[in-house]
């Protein structure tokens, strides 16, 4: 039976939500937590499809993925191949790996932009990342309704805000103003638009063309790309974890660090954990969450420090590093 093959909506004239991620199998674990926290706040009434972008996913972790399907949810998985657009960015990835600090160094956090143009069938999606966790229906966010020069819709990002290194750097090195710098790991994407402005290959040009070293590369061309064409969204939908998190946040997102498998005692942690239970990696995670030790801790504090003093450097250039 084909993996593929995942069910029908409910009836014909049920629409169907896309939603997407994109891992590799380092990330199933954590991709199959969100993925059975969307189920639990789905909608019953409506059709979701889980469509899963991997660079070869091993067969065991797409029988566990492929476990959490129910009547109202379907899981695809597709499978990023060969291209020289993928070339472009595998080479773009290999040389940026030289720093500690790279967190964004693998072809995976770029998968998320061949969605347009590998599933002509949908005029707009849902992207998360594998670290978020749902606490309302993902349909709200995919009902959201852009303008006609909006392209995404996503929150402004609270590291950056937070952080006056990454101020400074989107700031000066990035030409765009730190409170209009979204967070790609939540968005809901116009596809249509995005075929229309050939997002890809624009993106692919500014890469052959600057071949910048950058802080968050992915999410740094998106917001020099669609500057000016961003819908913003309230935290709701993209939270950081809290001690007493809003009755009205929809997904918390554990986004850079402190992930609930590394460390104990991290706000929402029992979100995460309630999620992870359902799935067929809780054992995975918990033993994940005990080998990661104080050297572990060690190394990934190093690298967050690296991140931090490379966007202090970055901030001191005299022109953006990129343009459109």
């Amino acid at each position: 039976m084909s993996i593929f093959a995942t069910g029908k909506p409910l009836n014909p004239l049920t629409k169907v939500v896309p939603v997407f991620l994109t891992i590799n199998n380092s990330y199933a674990p954590y991709a199959a937590a969100a993925i059975h926290s969307l189920e639990q706040h789905s909608n019953k009434e409506r059709y979701y499809r889980v469509i899963i972008l991997h660079d070869g996913l091993s067969w065991p972790n797409r029988v566990r993925l492929r476990s959490l399907v129910t009547k109202n949810m379907a899981i695809q998985f597709r499978k990023i191949t060969h291209s020289l657009y993928l070339r472009a960015i595998v080479g773009y990835c290999t040389r940026r790996q030289k720093g500690a600090g790279d967190f964004f160094s693998s072809a995976v956090y770029y998968y998320r932009f061949f969605i347009p143009r590998l599933f002509p069938m949908y005029e707009k999606a849902v992207y998360i990342d594998s670290d978020t966790i749902l606490r309302g229906d993902i349909g709200g966010l995919f009902d959201i309704e852009l303008s006609d020069d909006e392209v995404i819709a996503a929150m402004v990002d609270p590291k950056v805000t937070a952080i006056p290194e990454f101020r400074d750097y989107v700031d000066k090195a990035l030409g765009v103003p730190h409170d209009e710098y979204v967070n790609d790991g939540v968005m809901l994407m116009d596809l249509k638009k995005m075929r229309k402005m050939k997002y890809l290959s624009t993106m692919i040009s500014l890469i052959q063309e600057y071949d910048a070293d950058l802080v968050a590369p992915d999410q740094d061309y998106v917001n020099v790309i669609l500057r000016n064409k961003i819908h913003y969204i309230g935290k709701e939908w993209n939270a950081e974890p809290a001690k007493d998190l809003p009755k009205e946040t929809k997904l918390v997102h554990f986004n850079l660090f402190n992930k609930p498998w590394h460390y104990k005692g991290v706000p929402c942690e029992n979100l995460f954990w309630n999620a992870a239970r359902g799935t067929g990696f809780y054992g995975d995670l918990k033993r994940q969450q005990a080998a990661f030790d104080a050297a572990k801790q060690k190394e990934e504090h190093e690298k967050v420090a690296a991140l931090i003093e490379k966007g202090a450097r970055l901030a001191k250039t005299k022109k953006p590093l990129i343009k459109l």
